[in-house]
């Protein structure tokens, strides 16, 4: 089937690839203070890879581009450290590591990931117009 308006493709995919972006930031926003998980570690922050997929005008029948999740991954940052002696899960030194998430960041990208989302629900909804304006011209 020969589609009308090949943006929607690609911006299906973005929309895919935003909407795990945004799960994985609410992970890392949920579990920045957790100090021990079930490896007995603090949660260490996870962020999304994108890649974008160009595709060949004879190999699909749009020739457009797609983008999506290459992978998740673990930030390599160190964990925080904070003097909390009476802290359950202090060191020997009254130290307490807490999840390499800085809040400030996360809400940062969590701004951008929902901009990118309106910016493609914005570009269905002109897509979607566009189509029933070429389709009444047809009825004249």
């Amino acid at each position: 089937m020969i589609q009308l308006i090949p943006s929607i493709q690609s911006t299906r995919s973005a929309l895919n690839a935003e909407q795990t972006r945004v799960e994985i930031v609410s992970q890392n926003l949920a579990n920045a203070n957790v100090t021990r998980g079930s490896d007995g570690q603090p949660y260490k922050r996870k962020q999304v890879v994108f890649e974008s997929l160009v595709n060949n005008a004879g190999a699909s029948s749009d020739g457009g581009s797609t983008v999506r999740v290459s992978r998740i991954e673990s930030d390599k940052r160190p964990f925080r450290e904070v003097f909390k002696p009476d802290h359950p899960d202090a060191d020997g030194r009254g130290f307490v590591r807490f999840p390499n998430v800085n809040v400030h960041e996360e809400m940062v990208d969590l701004i951008a990931s929902s901009r990118a989302f309106e910016a493609n629900v914005a570009v269905v909804k002109n897509a979607r117009q566009l189509a029933q304006q070429a389709m009444s011209i047809g009825k004249r």
